[in-house]
């Protein structure tokens, strides 16, 4: 009796034992769970606000040919004012400011990276090095001297559109038609459709060379059909604007839509 009563005793304590241990064993898996949920958590969250800030930019770019009014608007939605009027840039202007129409306002409002990008085409490359970083595109047109450069800036506008960049971040544009205070300036829906026109054009043209000879990277338009600014991935909306004497209120709206303030 006393040896059953004995090996009773040392098979209880083993049991405890081996529960104990088992309980441990459990303790460290639930340890070891936390701390991979805990270090998941927190790679997720490291990811997501990466992936937030890159998406975040206030940058707009002013684009279009040489003398469109390019600068002058850009000195309008920075300080007010024409400065000299016309004015050519052989280097972009690049700065970020909050837009001279609400300096006035006592609330906080998130500043805008402008950059005018020189309209002359050997300067023009340096579009690539702002567009990865761009939320809009303002695109400015003569509206007074339009019909005698139409080829030149469908030409322009259509590299614009082509890129693979602008169509993937799906970057809207803004065909901001200048210098409307004029009787003469054409009208932007008159603008809208010579440009589609022209596009047209050259897609129709360009299409048919050797994909290794163009240089553009992406197609436009629906095949079959006459060439439309609403068939392409991203917006593209037409605006009035007169740089020279600071009516560019629908220019400002523009850009605040893609940077909120």
């Amino acid at each position: 009796m006393a040896a059953d009563a004995e090996e009773e005793q040392v098979l209880l304590v083993s049991s405890l034992r081996q529960w104990d241990s088992w309980k441990q064993l459990q303790r460290e898996e639930v340890a070891l769970f936390s701390t991979f949920a805990v270090l998941f958590v927190t790679m997720v969250f490291f990811y997501v606000g990466k992936v937030l800030k890159r998406k975040v930019s206030n940058t707009i770019l002013l684009v279009g040919l040489s003398d469109a009014g390019k600068t002058t608007l850009f000195y309008q939605l920075r300080d007010g004012s024409a400065h000299q009027g016309s004015v050519t840039s052989m280097e972009p202007n690049d700065d970020e400011f909050i837009l001279h129409s609400e300096s006035t306002k006592k609330v906080k409002i998130k500043p805008v990276h402008i950059v005018d990008v020189p309209g002359h085409a050997r300067l023009r490359p340096k579009l690539d090095d702002f567009l990865p970083k761009t939320c809009g595109l303002v695109f400015v047109v003569d509206a007074l001297d339009f019909m005698p450069h139409l080829r030149s800036a469908a030409e322009y506008l259509y590299e614009v559109l082509t890129k693979t960049v602008v169509a993937r971040k799906k970057i809207p544009v803004l065909l901001a038609c200048n210098k409307m205070d004029k009787i003469t300036a054409h009208s932007t829906d008159f603008i809208r459709k010579q440009l589609e026109k022209e596009i047209n054009k050259l897609r129709l043209t360009r299409s048919a060379i050797s994909s290794a000879d163009v240089t553009s990277e992406i197609s436009l338009g629906v095949e079959g059909e006459p060439f439309k600014f609403s068939q392409c991935v991203n917006q593209v909306s037409t605006a009035e604007m007169s740089a020279l004497n600071g009516q560019v209120e629908e220019v400002e709206r523009f850009i605040r839509e893609q940077v909120k303030p």
